[in-house]
């Protein structure tokens, strides 16, 4: 009896270490995803209020992309693949690095907003996504339910919505546009919760090996797909919700 109450005692101990790392790590999660969130929203901001800075990328009139415009438009999901085949090569405060300077790239991408919306519709349609993506990230922390099934169809999805919008950007079609900015709200909703299960899931399974430096590394690649689920979802939200100057 004594020493099954030690291996039970040990086993509690155990699951109470998990527990405090896990909530540390998803601490870190989001602190880096809201920082990265903060930088992204500065830059844009930065740039889209200044038609100097802005006429660098797009027409300030028009919002036309020239050249650069285009750049900057596509290296963000460029840069996500980047990540994705360098993550196992870089420190963890590489890694970090990368995610802060992808921020302000995003941010550089994004400038046109400020220009083409109101500026009491962007803060709007935020609050909304903030809320959205709260509800939707605790929902994938705290379910019994596996939803790790969901992952390769909300892939499949991401991939047509890139597809979809490199070809609205030839077209121009509205009502093109209205289809993925619904099908993305609806994609980046399920990302929400699916990432947010597989960063606890991943977590746990890999909290016993104490790899410190794989665990940051993990938090950091975390981050960044929510980030990425958050900024989409308030993207197309804002092409659905937004009123333009």
């Amino acid at each position: 009896m004594a020493e099954y109450n030690t291996i039970r005692t040990g086993a509690g101990v155990r699951t109470a270490e998990i527990d405090a790392g896990l909530r540390a790590h998803m601490n870190k999660v989001y602190s880096t995803m809201s920082v990265g969130m903060f930088l992204t929203f500065a830059v844009a901001w930065a740039v889209g209020s200044n038609p100097a800075l802005l006429s660098v990328f797009r027409n300030p009139a028009t919002l036309q992309p020239n050249l650069l415009g285009y750049i900057v438009m596509f290296a963000p999901l460029i840069m996500v693949f980047a990540f994705g085949a360098m993550i196992n090569k870089l420190s963890a405060a590489g890694a970090q690095l990368f995610f802060w300077v992808f921020a302000a790239v995003m941010g550089l991408s994004m400038s046109w907003i400020f220009v083409a919306f109101t500026g009491y519709s962007i803060a709007q349609v935020f609050l909304v996504t903030s809320i959205s993506f709260a509800g939707l990230s605790l929902w994938g922390y705290t379910t019994k339910k596996d939803i790790s099934a969901w992952g390769s169809f909300l892939i499949m999805g991401v991939i047509g919505l890139i597809v979809a919008s490199v070809i609205n950007i030839f077209l121009g079609s509205g009502t093109l546009m209205l289809a993925i900015s619904v099908l993305g709200v609806l994609i980046f909703a399920g990302l929400t919760a699916y990432d947010t299960q597989k960063i606890k899931n991943t977590y746990i399974a890999h909290a016993a090996h104490g790899d410190q430096e794989w665990l940051g590394k993990a938090a950091i690649m975390g981050a960044l797909n929510l980030y990425l689920d958050f900024i989409n979802m308030f993207m197309f939200l804002l092409q659905l919700l937004g009123n333009r100057e």
